[in-house]
């Protein structure tokens, strides 16, 4: 009878397992704020480990990636290639997380627009997810400036590259409250959004670094999310160290990044050049999943989100064009970070 009882008390067990498992609702309720959308967490894949810095070698030998020489990322790499619990969020149009360079990189996704997938139609998302953190330790492909982080996958855009903020604003919510340190916003809009702005705020002062492009509407054109106080705003630059001649720029953009003829991941395996600033955003995601392995809490307020800001601007180099702080260095930045202990 006490074996009976005991396969009985088992049994109910794995069936009460099942039964959350199959039926568990997909609506998530985050801060009060109903979110529709359907969400997935997706463990790690067998084979993903993460390397030491030092074992990071570039694999682009053809030249490909200027912007990880240019930013010098190798060089950063030496000390640090950000650390697996610390994750990146991209709002954008999807992340196909079955590509390569990417496979095992979602930590979690959600769908909130009204595509059937939550997957990369559009190609944008794949893009920047590379850009952001691709592995450095496969063969071929291409690397991302943070390769030892991990990303989550947040759908706020939908297959036609389309977004609304107050679901953008559900994104970064949802993003925070599952660990994102560093939201990136390759999204433009020329409407200011109260509900965008009161999440970024959320955002921010739960130790989140928000990245955002500051669009390539030529000039000094105001746009949003970039143009909120507590998003880090990047105007896009080429090879040459100059500001694109599409490149929104003025006093109300934060840094630059290479943006011009950018190669990277896209859907079903293959990889491609985009341009634009979304491109340059995604490059200063990475710099900043790269700070947070290594800053701490100087100024004593629970947070490292402001030292993380401030090692990334200040590691800055110099632009002719005086626009901007500068053009990111990814190995400045992490010395500032060292220094400022």
């Amino acid at each position: 009878m006490v074996k009976t009882g005991k396969f009985i008390w088992l049994a109910l067990i794995l069936l009460i397992t099942l039964v959350v498992t199959v039926l568990a609702p997909t609506l998530v309720r985050i801060s009060g704020i109903s979110l529709t959308g359907s969400v997935a967490v997706l463990p790690f894949e067998p084979g993903t480990e993460i390397q030491k810095p030092s074992s990071i070698v570039p694999k682009d030998s053809s030249g490909k990636q200027w912007a990880i020489t240019k930013v010098m990322a190798p060089q950063a790499w030496q000390v640090t290639g950000g650390e697996p619990n610390i994750l990146i969020a991209v709002l954008d149009t999807g992340i196909d997380k079955d590509q390569k360079d990417l496979a095992g990189k979602v930590m979690a996704e959600i769908n909130f627009t009204d595509s059937d997938t939550v997957e990369d139609v559009y190609g944008h998302g794949t893009h920047i997810a590379g850009i952001i953190a691709a592995w450095a330790k496969n063969s071929g492909g291409v690397d991302g400036l943070a390769p030892d982080c991990r990303l989550l996958n947040v759908k706020v855009a939908d297959d036609q590259g389309r977004f609304d903020s107050k679901v953008a604003a559900k994104g970064v919510i949802w993003a925070v409250d599952h660990g994102a340190k560093v939201i990136n916003m390759s999204l433009v809009t020329l409407e200011p959004s109260s509900a965008l702005e009161a999440a970024i705020d959320y955002a921010w002062n739960k130790g989140a670094v928000v990245v955002a492009a500051a669009g390539n509407l030529v000039g000094d054109k105001i746009v949003y999310p970039a143009y909120y106080s507590r998003c880090i705003a990047v105007a896009a630059t080429d090879s040459n160290d100059s500001i694109a001649s599409w490149s929104s720029q003025g006093e109300w953009v934060d840094v630059a990044a290479p943006g011009v003829d950018i190669y990277s991941t896209l859907p079903r395996d293959n990889y491609g050049y985009k341009s634009g600033t979304s491109m340059a955003s995604a490059h200063v995601s990475g710099v900043a999943g790269l700070l947070f392995a290594l800053e701490k809490d100087t100024d004593g307020d629970g947070l490292i989100n402001d030292e993380v800001r401030s090692a990334l601007e200040n590691g800055c180099d110099g632009l002719d064009a005086g626009v901007v702080k500068g053009r990111i260095n990814a190995y400045h930045a992490v010395n500032s970070a060292l220094t400022s202990k």
